[in-house]
């Protein structure tokens, strides 16, 4: 039941995929039209949606619906023809995640890292990986076996992925999100929460 409440936004993302996509039909990206200089997006904006659980480690078997707004600026470009040929980003992002399933009902953080962008001359598809650190808070429920202890967590996001270059400005992208939730033993127990999922965005490229 959780799952299908989680649909919703799901749908509407795909509705404006397809529209992107069919707009996107005459407008080729600059960084598509040959082998010439990689010419990388200097600030990006994009919210993505991720739909997590749990670890087997926790007896609590959570579900999380994540929404993300992250900004990306360009940090350091690779143009030359290697596997390596792309471009770095730094990001910062925002993160509010409601808990569907477990003792908690709410977790909003910050985090910041790194992502590197894997460019093919003529090719749409740019695969990613990314990770990061940082904080949040967590209505928390110490009084619960396999709860988190404190309000007060650090965080660790890692993903990979892919994006599909719509146009200039657009692109879309699919991957799979790990989330490590953890209040860095601050409390005894420390019930860290480990959470996996796919996840789903947009972005828009200045």
């Amino acid at each position: 039941m959780n799952f299908r409440r989680f649909l919703v936004p799901i749908s509407i993302l795909l509705g404006v995929t397809a529209s992107l996509a069919q707009a996107g039909n005459e407008a080729v990206s600059a960084r598509l039209r040959g082998n010439g200089e990689l010419n990388a997006p200097t600030l990006e904006v994009s919210t993505e949606s991720a739909y997590l659980w749990g670890s087997l480690a926790n007896p609590n078997s959570y579900e999380v619906a994540a929404q993300f707004i992250t900004a990306r600026v360009r940090w350091g470009v690779i143009d030359r023809d290697t596997w390596l040929r792309g471009y770095n980003q730094v990001y910062l992002l925002a993160m509010v995640e409601p808990l569907l399933r477990g003792p908690e009902n709410l977790y909003f953080g910050i985090s910041a890292g790194l992502r590197y962008n894997f460019v093919r001359p003529g090719s749409r598809l740019v695969p990613y990986v990314s990770g990061g650190v940082g904080l949040g808070w967590i209505d928390s429920h110490a009084d619960v076996f396999g709860a988190q202890g404190q309000d007060f967590t650090f965080n660790i996001l890692s993903a990979i992925g892919v994006s599909y270059e719509v146009n200039d400005h657009f692109k879309l992208s699919v991957g799979v999100l790990y989330q490590h939730l953890s209040n860095a033993a601050l409390t005894d127990p420390n019930p860290s929460l480990n959470l996996f999922g796919p996840q789903a965005g947009i972005t828009y490229s200045f």
